[in-house]
């Protein structure tokens, strides 16, 4: 098959992916202010697909960590390689999404290029500095999430002790507003761009792009399929994320908001991809910590943890299955 065929094929799985992402992640951005009914579910979602698609828009960094650190070399990664990745990133999202249960979508995607990587070019291929960078930041950011939640939510008990229960929630519900448009905007500023390097990657390496550069028509595409999938919303998974974790007051929602759109995008400014859905799980755990260790339902956030630990190594595995397909096809 000529290669432009391949890379069209590409392009149109990396915004399926982007797609996927955004109805699978919606519960990042909306799932507080639905639980603790700050806004109307449907104009939740509607906020949050705009500033997705603005968020999408401001930076590139982390589109060129993906597009670059993973492999040593870009010319390692065809078109067949990151076929592959995205089928094995496309399948674990949908799978996760159809049990309910919130899955990272950058691991998802990472494991998959390793995978068909590894298998089409052998374990030296990997950029062990590049993929330490990148694990590291998936691995402590619900981390420090959870633990600057517990803080954060410590602080705001502190400050408000001396106003009533309700006041506070009164207050809080309408601030809510601003502060998940604010974690809107920083999810759609780091996911979106994991196409965006997935694809500028492929032009790169089918000579149709000169250096690795994200162009503007690949980031206006990738924003325009992350917004619309978020427009569709991902309601199993704003279920579990907004009320089977802990169960939340408008303060709450506000706190773990304002905590995961900092963490989010100060990853972001860092160039490292991170978990959207892990560090936000991490803010409404570490809020309700701070609230009664007994209020949170740890079973869930072991379940979490457990699908947090599988997705690189399940993607990893049919990234490979999916490449050695494609080549024993013929591609």
């Amino acid at each position: 098959m000529p290669e432009y065929y391949l890379i069209i094929i590409l392009i149109i799985l990396a915004l399926s992916f982007d797609f996927i992402n955004g109805f699978h992640d919606t519960a990042n951005a909306i799932a507080t202010c639905v639980a603790t009914r700050a806004l109307n579910p449907k104009v939740a979602i509607i906020m949050s697909a705009v500033l997705n698609f603005v968020g999408a828009m401001v930076s590139t960094g982390v589109a060129k960590t993906i597009g670059g650190e993973i492999v040593t070399s870009p010319s390692m990664v065809d078109s067949v390689v990151l076929i592959a990745a995205i089928a094995a990133a496309i399948f674990w999202n949908l799978l996760t999404w159809k049990v309910g249960l919130p899955s990272s979508s950058s691991h998802a995607l990472i494991g998959g290029i390793c995978g068909a990587v590894i298998i089409s070019y052998g374990i030296g291929a990997i950029n062990g500095d590049g993929i330490l960078t990148i694990v590291s930041g998936l691995v402590l950011s619900p981390v420090v999430a959870m633990f600057c939640g517990y803080i954060i939510m410590t602080l705001f008990y502190i400050i408000l002790r001396n106003f009533s229960k309700g006041q506070v929630n009164n207050v809080a519900k309408r601030i809510q507003v601003l502060s998940a448009a604010l974690m809107a905007f920083s999810h759609g500023s780091n996911d979106a761009q994991k196409s965006m390097g997935i694809i500028t990657l492929a032009l790169l390496s089918g000579g149709f792009i000169g250096a690795l550069e994200v162009p503007v028509y690949v980031k206006v595409a990738c924003a325009l399929a992350m917004s619309a999938g978020t427009s569709v919303g991902g309601w199993n998974i704003i279920r579990t994320v907004g009320n089977k974790i802990f169960r939340m007051q408008p303060v709450n929602g506000l706190a773990a908001d304002l905590n995961s759109a900092m963490t989010i995008f100060t990853a972001t400014m860092l160039h490292l991809p991170v978990s959207t859905t892990h560090v936000v799980s991490g803010s409404i755990m570490g809020v309700g910590w701070a609230t009664r260790f007994r209020a949170v339902h740890w079973s869930v956030a072991y379940q979490m943890v457990f699908a947090w630990i599988l997705t690189i190594p399940c993607t990893a595995a049919v990234g490979a299955i999916v490449y050695l397909l494609l080549y024993h096809m013929g591609l």
